[in-house]
């Protein structure tokens, strides 16, 4: 398999866990955007441990987010990304880092929302980290795809440029600041 598509970089790391200080591998170019270091220890400190967890990471690009959440014991990761190379980038990162109970899927991420919820299928944590500039046209979509995946105890948290608010009809737990991101945690509504 040729690597040249694909880069190590020193900053994209796993912060914590099994496989802590491993350095993981990211498609080159302009699509992928891996979530910095600080601001995934602060998502994990804010959802707290993720240990039997089954965790989804759409539009996960170089896969960052769902590696640190099995590297931090979650029992399962679906990752999701629409992009060849991102998802050959995920799938080396797994076999590197020796991680199973992950599929990748190169599909999009509206859609197989529809097919999981269809399924019946539901996650303890679903991170969305869609490209920033894409977030006002995929948010009502989001919307009507994202609830009925959640478990009732689980948490969406969506990364998005520093400067959006994410609305989803979902409960909010908190929206945070870190530079130019903002981390946006919610939770399912519950009835009384």
């Amino acid at each position: 398999m040729r690597h040249d598509s694909l880069t190590h970089n020193a900053a994209v790391r796993i912060i914590a866990g099994t496989r802590k200080g491993h350095r993981i591998a990211a498609p080159r170019g302009h699509r992928t955007r891996p979530t910095g270091d600080r601001v995934r220890e602060a998502l994990f400190n804010i959802v707290g441990p993720v240990d039997g967890a089954a965790v989804l990471d759409l539009f996960a690009g170089s896969g960052a987010l769902g590696l640190e959440a099995l590297s931090r014991g979650a029992r399962r990761c679906v990752f999701v990304d629409d992009d060849r190379a991102a998802c050959r980038a995920i799938k080396e990162n797994l076999e590197k880092l020796g991680l199973t109970g992950a599929p990748v899927l190169q599909r999009d991420a509206i859609g197989v929302l529809r097919e999981e919820a269809t399924a019946g299928r539901r996650y303890d944590l679903v991170l969305v980290d869609a490209p920033y500039e894409r977030w006002e046209e995929l948010e009502a979509r989001l919307a009507g795809a994202l609830p009925a995946v959640v478990a009732d105890e689980g948490a969406v948290v969506v990364e998005t440029d520093g400067r959006v608010e994410p609305r989803l009809p979902l409960h909010m737990r908190t929206t945070r600041r870190y530079g130019s991101a903002r981390l946006t945690v919610f939770s399912p509504e519950h009835s009384s």
